[in-house]
């Protein structure tokens, strides 16, 4: 019985030392998006610097956090490349969202640093997402079970992206968008690496998380004053729960757009791996 008991404990503090080091790498791969958090909760209640724009301060703070994660190699080549497509793709949907004519949302600070009525530090919240998905993807070594044709992904996305658009001038296609995406992904799995043995989770189910971790940093920005809905116009509210669907798509369109530039892993030589691990551990 005692043996017994010695053996659960053992199992606890097993998984209890991997969940503290999934947290850690988690916040490792978060780390340019929770830097960017941080200067704006900051620098919505302390900033000093009358002369200078604090939307032009985000911008150049982030462009010099960047080269600082590439010079001490917290950041690879290929992660950075991964940034500056999201910063383009991004800017781009700020301009027309932005716009006299939609304005589904504004920035209601002055800067120098911009385009139109879209401020260029913008495109790094965007970015962030990117950054996260590349640098989690490498530090889980992720690898992917009934991952579906990448040609017909890429379709999928560019609809999504395009409905983003769209959806002012005709029928919104989210929800069929959602649908397409379910029956797509329903069978794919992540397999992610803590220490030695790959873990699993649907990616559906994956992604839905990041969403919601997604739209609670959205609350905290536009509470720091970064951006505001028009329903905030007259005072700080939460940001509407209908937007974890935006987002959802959001998640989908940036996972896809990482996966082409890095490659998808399947999970062939990973069942022997881990029958090995996991004979080796008992």
């Amino acid at each position: 019985m005692k043996a017994l008991q010695q053996v659960n404990r053992n199992t606890y503090k097993k998984y209890l030392h991997e969940f503290w080091l999934f947290g850690l790498k988690q916040a490792y791969a978060c780390i340019f998006g929770g830097f960017l958090l941080l200067v704006m909760l900051i620098t919505r209640y302390w900033y000093p610097l009358e002369s200078f724009h604090r939307y032009d301060f985000i911008f150049v703070t982030a462009v010099v956090f960047q080269l600082v994660l590439l010079l001490f190699k917290f950041e690879t080549l290929k992660e950075a490349a991964i940034i500056l497509l999201f910063h383009i793709v991004a800017t781009v949907m700020e301009l027309f969202k932005t716009s006299d004519a939609i304005q589904s949302w504004h920035y209601p600070e002055a800067f120098i640093f911009g385009i139109g009525n879209v401020p260029l530090f913008t495109g790094f919240m965007y970015s962030a997402v990117g950054s996260y998905l590349a640098r989690v993807s490498r530090i889980f070594d992720f690898r992917y079970s009934y991952y579906p044709n990448v040609g017909l992904t890429v379709i999928l996305v560019i609809a999504v992206y395009a409905n983003f658009f769209t959806h002012h001038y005709i029928w919104d296609l989210r929800w069929l968008l959602l649908l397409a995406t379910g029956v797509m992904f329903y069978k794919t799995r992540i397999h992610f690496k803590v220490i030695k043995t790959h873990r699993s989770m649907p990616l559906l189910l994956g992604w839905f998380l990041v969403a919601l971790f997604i739209w609670f940093a959205e609350n905290i920005a536009t509470f720091a004053n970064i951006w505001i809905y028009p329903n905030q116009a007259n005072g700080w509210q939460m940001v509407s729960l209908s937007k974890l669907t935006s987002w959802y798509l959001l998640m989908l369109l940036s996972f896809v757009m990482v996966a082409l530039v890095q490659g998808i892993k399947n999970t062939s030589s990973l069942k022997r791996f881990n029958h090995r691990q996991d004979n080796g551990a008992q």
